[in-house]
């Protein structure tokens, strides 16, 4: 795994709202009513001991309700909802969560504590702001690290001068 930026060390993650949780016995009508109030794409689904079992976006919602024609007051979210997504750690590496996200296409990443705990939720914009600029200055310190690791200094600046 490279090493670089942690989830927890992106500005946004301090900055960012709490997630909105939910039980898996909750109506989808409640959370569509909080996500249509908050303007939030998703609600996470937790257990008792607030940790993550489930996801609801609004694809979900569109697809496993509006287009079954269920009923959103009737319709419980553990019905609905993405169970066990893919959850990442506050101590994980960015880059590879941003290539899992690309690869695996998935929107939405929940950010748990080392206790499980919800602490966050990033998007795939939250990742747009990785900028060239430091995918190269990431590239730059692996690509150092490993000549380093296999030549001394003085056979680096031997092979600068030819």
């Amino acid at each position: 795994m490279e090493r670089g930026y942690k989830l927890k060390d992106r500005p946004e993650y301090k900055s960012k709202p709490q997630p909105i949780t939910f039980k898996k016995t909750d109506t989808v009508a409640k959370a569509v009513a909080i996500m249509s109030e908050r303007n939030y794409g998703s609600v996470v689904i937790v257990d008792n001991q607030n940790k993550v079992i489930g996801i609801c976006t609004e694809r979900d919602i569109l697809r496993k309700l509006v287009n079954k024609k269920l009923n959103a007051d009737r319709t419980k979210l553990e019905k609905i909802m993405t169970a066990n997504p893919r959850v990442g750690k506050e101590d994980d590496e960015v880059l590879s969560w941003l290539r899992t996200m690309s690869n695996d296409r998935f929107r939405r990443l929940p950010v748990v504590d080392n206790q499980g705990k919800i602490k966050a939720i990033f998007t795939q914009g939250d990742f747009v702001s990785y900028t060239w600029p430091d995918l190269l200055y990431q590239a730059t310190q692996m690509t150092k690290a490993s000549i380093t690791k296999h030549f001394n200094a003085t056979s680096i600046i031997i092979m600068i001068m030819l």
